[in-house]
């Protein structure tokens, strides 16, 4: 009888749970993100959501829908828009898993969103420590992306955490510190799920740390495996065969001080078929071999492409595209898995366009080098030799003996902005720059721990540079949107830009979408390169759009707000913006939207120098130096020649108690809670008021301007 009862009432509850669960509201869905790989991998049966970072494993960025396309975009419209309530970078590109919008904006704050309506149905934050960003993060205060998997979002944070949160209400499930709080490490990328673990990595190698992606237990947060990209302490056995095997590429103990950086803090791919992870390593510290391993080495695993196994993190194989990289070349861009048809034979393949501005197609079973060409012009190398696998370098080009004008410069052909891949028009789409660097060894270089350390002297002094046959040459910047096919290693057709361009969708709709420094969200056609539409957004748009689609509806979506690492240099290309309140935004579109945006609101500002002041800016000596320490320290966040970039605040337009205040800001660290850390470590009072003296000579000059 009790059996009887029981059976009964667990029938009851469970007509119960099926009626409570159809009668759910359908702003929260009863399958909330779930999410897992077989989802994830099937291309065809998800177009019209956007499961991971990349859409698919592949990281291909393309989307199936073509209700919009190239001959009904001229009919898009704004659909809705969220704002997020805060102002800085916005890089995340967002998921979407039945109807449901994931994202991260400014500070890791995490938010789900009704994909259709625009409606917040959560926001988590998870209290991001500010002084940590202001001291350890490069390139603002931004993020990547979350992903979803199996009711879970997983994030992680700009101080190191990874954290899983409930995907129906935003609540806590768990949380882990994946750094060694010791170092100046941050999290800016997005994590990837494969195999019920979550990949991370981190970022902190300007700074000096010691690089390494990791796997988690989804469900649990626990640490799985561990792969370092540097060696360790050299007098001690190394974590694994591969780091014996990389320890023999270093030389000297200056690495092993600094950590030797080769951090993994933007790009995963992962093949299925293979059962192979792929992760792009990055940039040495300091970034000179010359200072960081003298006497040579090609330092693995800097710079590298590197293969695991996703369920032990064993190594597999590795391919290096700047053997003892000098320039800040990183490896961390897109990589993209695609098949080709190369001497009349179809190869499994991952393409990369790098910064060190050379295209690869990469046999992604065993790491063989195909092809590589120049995708930019560049001056370092001639070539990359594919007996060698090697580029040939220029012997200007490692600034031994002197500065050297280099393209490209620090900020690379291709950084983190994300490339697309088309399958039907077969070609890559690269967010590109061709802008120089200009490289020389910081003569009074010493390690500062928890500060950058480059070892490399900062600013500009010369906009010309060396050609290959040894003539000074005028620079010609530019930045453009190439379109490049990887079976010709051939330019298809190029977009010439007036500011930066963000990262790349596209469509089986025969469209690019891209985001421009300008403040435009345009669509061009995939096959000619021609502008078919555009939005302006009243900002910077430099994350990755995607397209989904709900109700049959096809929408594309993008974040909007001007930040990170371009956003905060400022200098004449963020112009547009200096004085503009920098509004962050989540834009959806879709065909016959009418939303509108409102107006720009604008900074009430002024110049507020005493006559005391003004007397400052003639000291011509002091306001040089400060200038050189401006350029060191400064220039990153408040603007190149203090032009910032309308995100953190234009010194020049400082208040009159912000002058009066500078020790104690500068040296004192009475600002840390709002984000600007102390300079006492590395700065004297008298060097902090030879900064002073160089803001106030160029609020000066912009006075009588």
């Amino acid at each position: 009888m009790i059996r009887m009862l029981n059976s009964r009432l667990v029938i009851f509850l469970l007509l119960l749970l099926s009626l409570l669960t159809a009668c759910a509201p359908a702003d929260q869905p009863a399958r909330v993100a779930a999410v897992d790989g077989s989802r994830i991998q099937d291309s065809v049966a998800e177009a019209g959501n956007w499961l991971s970072h990349g859409r698919t494993y592949a990281e291909q960025r393309f989307s199936p829908l073509s209700a919009v396309n190239d001959q009904t975009v001229g009919g898009l419209g704004l659909a809705w828009y969220l704002d997020l309530g805060t102002h800085r970078g916005l890089e995340a590109t967002p998921i979407v898993a039945d109807g449901v919008m994931y994202v991260s904006g400014a500070w890791n704050l995490i938010h789900a969103i009704d994909a259709a309506s625009g409606k917040l149905l959560w926001r988590h934050d998870p209290r991001v420590s500010r002084e940590w960003v202001a001291a350890h993060a490069c390139c603002d205060a931004v993020s990547r992306g979350v992903a979803v998997w199996q009711g879970k979002v997983i994030a992680a944070t700009l101080d190191g955490r990874l954290l899983a949160l409930d995907a129906q209400t935003g609540e806590l499930l768990w949380s882990v510190l994946t750094i060694d709080t010791g170092q100046p490490y941050t999290i800016t990328g997005a994590p990837r799920v494969v195999k019920d673990k979550v990949i991370i990595g981190n970022s902190g190698a300007d700074y000096g740390v010691r690089g390494y992606v990791s796997a988690f237990n989804v469900d649990t947060g626990a640490l799985v495996w561990r792969f370092y990209t540097v060696p360790g302490d050299p007098a001690r056995p190394q974590e694994s065969a591969a780091l014996e095997m990389a320890l023999k590429t270093w030389s000297g103990d200056e690495w092993h001080k600094t950590g030797g950086g080769g951090t993994v803090w933007n790009s995963i791919a992962f093949d299925p078929e293979l059962d192979l992870l792929y992760f792009g390593v990055g940039n040495g510290t300091p970034w000179s071999r010359e200072l960081r391993s003298p006497g040579g080495g090609d330092n693995l695993f800097l710079s590298s492409v590197v293969a695991v196994k996703p369920d032990t993190g064993e190594y597999v194989w590795h391919y290096q595209t700047t053997p003892g990289e000098s320039w800040n070349y990183s490896a961390v861009e897109s990589m993209v898995l695609t098949e080709l048809r190369i001497d009349d034979e179809t190869r499994r393949v991952l393409i990369q366009a790098p910064k060190n501005g050379f295209f690869y197609v990469l046999d992604r079973a065993s790491g063989e080098l195909i092809s590589a060409e120049k995708y930019i012009p560049l001056n370092w190398a001639s070539h990359v030799d594919l007996a060698t696998g090697r580029p040939v370098e220029y012997p200007f080009a490692h600034y031994q003996d002197q500065g050297r004008l280099i393209i490209p410069g620090p900020s690379g052909g291709h950084s983190w902005h994300p490339m697309a891949y088309s399958p039907l028009t077969g070609l890559a789409y690269i967010p590109a720059l061709n802008v120089p660097g200009y490289y020389n060894h910081d003569g009074g270089y010493a390690y500062k721990p928890g500060f950058q350390n480059t070892g490399i002297e900062e600013g500009v002094s010369d906009f010309r540079a060396l050609n290959p046959k040894g003539e000074r040459e005028q620079i010609r910047f530019g930045v453009q949107l190439v379109a490049w096919d990887p079976q010709t290693q051939t330019q298809r057709w190029q977009v010439e830009h007036e500011d930066l361009g963000g990262g790349i969708l596209a469509t089986a709709g025969n469209l690019i979408f891209q985001g421009l420094g300008t403040g435009e969200f345009v669509a061009y056609a995939a096959d000619t390169g021609d502008k078919l539409w555009r939005f302006q957004s009243g900002t910077s748009v430099m994350a990755g759009p995607v397209s989904f689609a709900v109700d049959g509806e096809q929408y594309v979506a993008v974040l909007a707000g001007r930040g990170g690492g371009a956003g905060l240099v400022g200098g004449p290309m963020a112009r547009a913006w200096q004085g503009i309140v920098n509004e962050n935004r989540v834009l959806a579109f879709r065909l016959g939207g009418d939303a509108r945006l409102p107006a720009p609101r604008k900074l009430e500002r002024s110049i507020t120098l005493s006559d005391e002041l003004r007397v400052l800016a003639a000291d011509k000596a002091r306001v040089a130096r400060g200038k050189k320490s401006y350029e060191q320290y400064c220039y990153m966040c408040h603007g190149l020649d203090t032009m910032a970039g309308g995100v953190i605040p234009d010194l020049r337009y400082a208040s009159a108690q912000t002058f009066a205040e500078w020790d104690g800001i500068v040296i004192g660290g009475s600002r840390a809670g709002q984000g600007m850390r102390s300079f006492a470590e590395v700065l004297s009072a008298d060097d902090a008021q030879a900064i002073r003296a160089y803001v106030i000579s160029r609020a000066a000059r912009l006075s009588r301007d």
